[in-house]
C-alpha cells in the first residue's frame, strides 16, 4: 500500500505540492496509478491518478474509509527536546507510528535546547504516517515554557514524570486506565526541576514513575 499526503474533497483528492513532485519527479508516477491518500485527520481514500500537471497531482477516490484507525483514548506527550536533535526526531517519528495525537515541546530549567524547527518536525511526523499506514498526522505544538504550559486548562487526565524520590510518585501502571485520555510531561536528561515538579502539582498533575531504570528523554516519552 502506498499511502500519499493530500487534501480529500468529496471525491476527489489532490497531493500536496512536495507529495506531487516525489510523485511525478521520484518515482515517475503516471496517470492511471491506483494510490492511496490520507489527509492526516482520519480519512483514507484508494483512487486512480486523474490528473497531472507541474505542481500538482489529482486523484480521483473510488472507496473512502473514514476514521481509519481511529482510536477510544487520546494521547498528549509534553517533552523537553533533547540536545541532540537526532533523538527527539527518532521520538517524533516513533511516537506517530505508535499513535501519539500531539506533541508539545518544553522548555524547563534543565533544558539543553531552546529552538525547534517545526516544519522540520511536521515532515518528520507527515514521513511516518505514510510509512506506517497511519491516517492520523499528531498535532505538534512549538516550545512553550514549562511555567506556562502547567498553568493551561486540559480536559486529559494530567500525568509529570519525575526521578526526584522526595516528592511522591505513583507507578505509571497503576494510574492507567483504558479509554481514557492523558497528558504526560516527560523532563530533559536532568529532569524536571524540584520547583517545577511541585509547580505542576499544584496545578492538577499526578506525579508517576516510570519504573527503577534509568532512560533517556525520548524512550521515557514512547
Amino acid at each position: 500500500m502506498q499511502v500519499f499526503i493530500g487534501n480529500i474533497r468529496g471525491n476527489f483528492a489532490e497531493l500536496t505540492t512536495e507529495e506531487s513532485q516525489h510523485f511525478t519527479k521520484v518515482l515517475r508516477g503516471k496517470i492511471g496509478k491506483e494510490i492511496y491518500v490520507t489527509d492526516g485527520k482520519g480519512n483514507l481514500g484508494k483512487g486512480i491518478v486523474s490528473q497531472i500537471n507541474s505542481k500538482s497531482v489529482e486523484v480521483e477516490i473510488k472507496e473512502l474509509i473514514k476514521n481509519y484507525g481511529q482510536r477510544n483514548y487520546r494521547i498528549h506527550v509534553a517533552i523537553a527536546p533533547t540536545k541532540n536533535m537526532e533523538r527527539t526526531e527518532f521520538f517524533l517519528e516513533k511516537a506517530t507510528e505508535i499513535g501519539i495525537d500531539e506533541i508539545t515541546f518544553l522548555k524547563s530549567f534543565n533544558s539543553e535546547r531552546r529552538n525547534i524547527k517545526i516544519e522540520r518536525c511536521a515532515k518528520i511526523t507527515q514521513s511516518s504516517v505514510k510509512v506506517s499506514i497511519k491516517t492520523y498526522i499528531p498535532q505538534i505544538n512549538d516550545l512553550v515554557k514549562f511555567s506556562d504550559f502547567v498553568k493551561k486548562d486540559f480536559a486529559e487526565t494530567k500525568l509529570i514524570g519525575h526521578c526526584n524520590e522526595e516528592i511522591q510518585r505513583k507507578e505509571f501502571q497503576e494510574i492507567i486506565q483504558p479509554k481514557k485520555d492523558y497528558l504526560i510531561l516527560i523532563g530533559p536528561e536532568g529532569d524536571f526541576s524540584k520547583d517545577e515538579i511541585e509547580l505542576a502539582l499544584q496545578n492538577g498533575f499526578t506525579g508517576i514513575s516510570l519504573g527503577n531504570q534509568r532512560l533517556r528523554t525520548e524512550t521515557a516519552a514512547l
